[in-house]
């Protein structure tokens, strides 16, 4: 089929982008240097107040009030831990979390990255108002670390990616656990009892077999959502709860699928060439209507856990997380903010990410490995290891979310995300170029005699070489 130009100079780009795995990573470094540069520019007041103007959303005296900041961190990042939720849930069903041996090591790598940064942080910060900040460097940015990762292609082993997935989704588990328990404000007990009565619903439902995406929608955002949100506890522990309810089962499974799309293609074939010979309009739509079974028996075929996550992960992916990254990395530098990197913040979070991350994943990696309870992924080396301990300090999206949680004080703000920045932008690049260099084929040198009988040093590729 022609394709019009429409198609070859926009959707084809925009789709080719949208499919490439590195995408996600690219957009939010686009996105955050736009903040930062917006928030240094002579435009400074107006891209801080923008994000300041409130929106009301509601009936007579029922209505939520809130900045257009919190309806995107509090609103817009819902759905962004609904889809951790999803994640979280299929991983651990079926995944890479879903047997003991599989999940140990990613499981321990992934704690001690949450408690080397949260014990350096609170080493820094003892006696000090800034405390409450401890959970900062505990979180990895999985859409970055993979996104860098990607970028090396197939210098790095598909199993590696794979362990540093499995990482980042533990490591949103324990995010999501941390601001649960302890960045949780005064609690309504009534709201939380009606919460719970809205998931026992949604638990009973999935139990029912109701596979009906606009059932949970309902359930999940007018009634656990809400309800969470006016108890005290964050609205984004609702997302993930009402993510653990959706059903991840089959109405037909893939025999019977199979055995279906045979019947149907059938019917369809010989509903056309009847339409063909007679030329009848009715014929026609009937065939067209054979046709549109197609789509019913594949969602009963595929799990609604798994269709919600592929329809959500472009509009998270490209409209949501660059969104929040726009909105909240724009930090004015002035001459006080290079002082500002010598505070207990700024340091604690620096050094929380960099080195907290680097020595939690690879000294419990190395415990899991010497102990004998796990072994490393095929293909994976120690020095990958290493590369995966700077990259799990890049907690751009997650640390920055945790962040507006920890801290009113305006100041602590600023150097906890300047903090953020530079640890993941260092994190990031020393990652990068370590497993480049880690990663790069060593060449073989071999000596052969020329005509002359003079010998000549070469370089050869180990396949040519026949290693």
């Amino acid at each position: 089929m022609r394709k019009s130009g429409l198609d070859v100079y926009l959707l084809l780009p925009i789709k080719n982008f949208i499919e490439k795995q590195t995408s996600v990573g690219l957009l939010l470094i686009f996105s955050a240097t736009l903040a930062v540069l917006f928030a240094n520019s002579p435009w400074r007041a107006l891209y801080h107040d923008f994000w300041e103007q409130h929106l009301y959303i509601g009936i007579n005296d029922l209505e939520l009030e809130k900045s257009l900041l919190h309806w995107i961190n509090d609103g817009l990042m819902s759905i962004f831990f609904f889809m951790v939720g999803l994640e979280l849930k299929r991983e651990i069903i079926d995944g890479h979390l879903a047997s003991v041996r599989g999940a140990v090591l990613p499981i321990a790598a992934a704690l001690g990255g949450m408690i080397f940064p949260a014990l350096i942080y609170f080493g820094f910060n003892t006696g000090t108002g800034s405390i409450s900040g401890w959970g900062i460097p505990m979180a990895t940015d999985i859409a970055f670390a993979l996104g860098i990762l990607f970028l090396l292609g197939k210098r790095v082993p598909l199993s590696l990616k794979v362990f540093l997935t499995a990482i980042a989704i533990v490591d949103d588990m324990g995010a999501v656990l941390v601001i649960a328990l302890f960045y949780t404000a005064d609690l309504a007990i009534e709201n939380l009892v009606l919460a719970g009565f809205f998931l026992l619903i949604l638990m009973t439902a999935n139990q029912m077999g109701i596979r009906s995406t606009w059932f949970y929608a309902i359930m999940g955002i007018g009634g656990l959502w809400m309800a969470i949100m006016l108890s005290g506890v964050h609205a984004t522990i609702a997302a993930v709860l009402v993510a653990f309810t959706i059903p991840n089962s089959k109405k037909i499974n893939t025999p019977v699928f199979l055995r279906k799309v045979r019947w149907l293609t059938n019917e369809v074939r010989n509903k056309y060439i009847r339409s063909v010979k007679e030329e009848e309009e009715e014929t026609e739509e009937d065939v067209i209507s054979s046709i549109e079974k197609f789509t019913s028996l594949a969602q009963d075929a595929t799990p609604p856990l798994q269709r919600l996550e592929h329809a959500l992960y472009p509009f998270v992916s490209f409209v949501v997380l660059p969104l929040f990254a726009f909105a909240n990395a724009g930090v004015t530098i002035d001459t006080g903010s290079f002082n500002a990197i010598f505070n207990p913040v700024t340091i604690g979070v620096v050094l929380g990410l960099i080195a907290g991350k680097f020595i939690g994943i690879v000294l419990f990696t190395r415990l899991m490995v010497s102990l004998k309870i796990s072994e490393l992924p095929t293909e994976v080396t120690w020095k990958h290891i290493y590369g995966i301990g700077f990259l799990g300090a890049i907690g751009f999206t997650m640390s920055l979310f945790i962040t507006e949680l920890a801290f009113e004080d305006e100041l602590f703000m600023t150097q906890a995300k300047i903090g953020i920045i530079l640890a993941s932008v260092i994190a990031g690049t020393i990652g990068f170029f370590y497993l480049k260099g880690a990663s790069r084929r060593p060449r073989v040198s071999a000596a052969f005699i020329r005509p002359e009988g003079k010998l000549k040093k070469v370089e050869r590729e180990p396949q040519k070489a026949g290693l």
